[in-house]
């Protein structure tokens, strides 16, 4: 396998590609489905994002960031070269707005499908990726929640797989759907690894 091989299959698709790479499947997916490796295909409707709060959270740590740095660095600048320097302070703040946007297209590139046989994941906004987790590889599901992910209900599910470098994981889920979503992929990752 070569590089960018994440955990099992995995591919890079070109920006702006909704869900999973674009021509990889078969000439004749139905309607309203997306091609995915291997030949199968993912309806629209069986992609699920992530909660906005996800959003939400990100983009308090953006602010809870840089503000301070806009005062920090405005009252320091009007400080040692005089007021019209105070107007460093924009910079940050204008960055902050920038950021703010980009936030926002991560957390919409954000998906995930649940299929027979495995899980994909597709993330990214200029570079998109899909990753395939087969069931069978699978060797530990974790549910994970911080401090400031708890105050937001939310938790991230890590998949951990035969592959050394997998970083397989769906961020900001509900602790519902995490817990649901651990639960039936080590049902599932139980069923395939003993029928091999």
């Amino acid at each position: 396998m070569g590089a960018g091989v994440d955990t099992g299959r995995e591919k890079d698709g070109p920006a702006g590609a909704v869900g999973p790479v674009a021509g990889s499947g078969p000439s004749g997916s139905a309607p309203g489905a997306a091609p995915v490796l291997g030949g199968g295909s993912v309806a629209v409707e069986e992609w699920r994002g992530v909660p906005r709060e996800l959003l939400r959270m990100r983009r308090l740590v953006l602010a809870l960031t840089l503000v301070p740095i806009a005062v920090a660095g405005g009252a320091l600048a009007g400080w040692l070269a005089g007021p019209p320097f105070a107007a460093a302070a924009l910079l940050p703040l204008l960055l902050l707005l920038w950021i703010r946007h980009l936030l926002a297209r991560n957390w919409r590139s954000w998906k995930y499908a649940e299929r027979d046989d495995d899980l994909l994941i597709s993330r990214g906004v200029l570079w998109r990726r899909l990753t395939v987790v087969p069931y069978g590889r699978m060797q530990l599901v974790e549910v994970t929640s911080g401090p400031l992910e708890r105050r937001y209900g939310l938790a991230g599910v890590q998949l951990h797989t035969a592959a050394a470098t997998s970083d397989a994981r769906i961020p900001g889920l509900a602790p519902e759907e995490a817990a649901r979503l651990r639960d039936r992929l080590t049902e599932l990752g139980e069923a395939r690894s003993a029928g091999l």
